[in-house]
């Protein structure tokens, strides 16, 4: 099981899993990605739109061990199976819909 971050663009997945050795894009916490900071790293080749552009998500782990996915309310279920298969999701994980906005 992995923590990570995810976009949804042109309903394509860009899914980046957290790496333990990962010194750029890290979020304050230092155990995960912080979606601005790692979007100048991560983002299509000649793409010019901001890291709120497009939806996005995160995968998390619980203090229990189980996995929980925010994400926008935009991005349809149908991307759960490959969320999972991305952050290597044994189990179905909580979904929780956050208020990210996009622009």
């Amino acid at each position: 099981m992995k923590k990570g971050v995810f976009w949804l663009i042109d309903e394509v997945l860009l899914a980046v899993p957290y790496e333990d050795d990962s010194t750029t894009g890290i979020a304050r916490s230092g155990d995960n990605y912080n979606h601005r900071i790692l979007w100048n790293y991560v983002k299509p080749r000649k793409c010019n739109k901001p890291f709120n552009y497009y939806p996005r998500g995160r995968v998390e782990i619980s203090n229990k061990g189980k996995p929980i996915v925010y994400m926008n309310l935009s991005i349809g279920e149908e991307f759960i199976p490959e969320i999972m298969k991305c952050f290597d999701l044994e189990e179905e994980p909580r979904i929780h819909y956050d208020g990210s906005s996009i622009r």
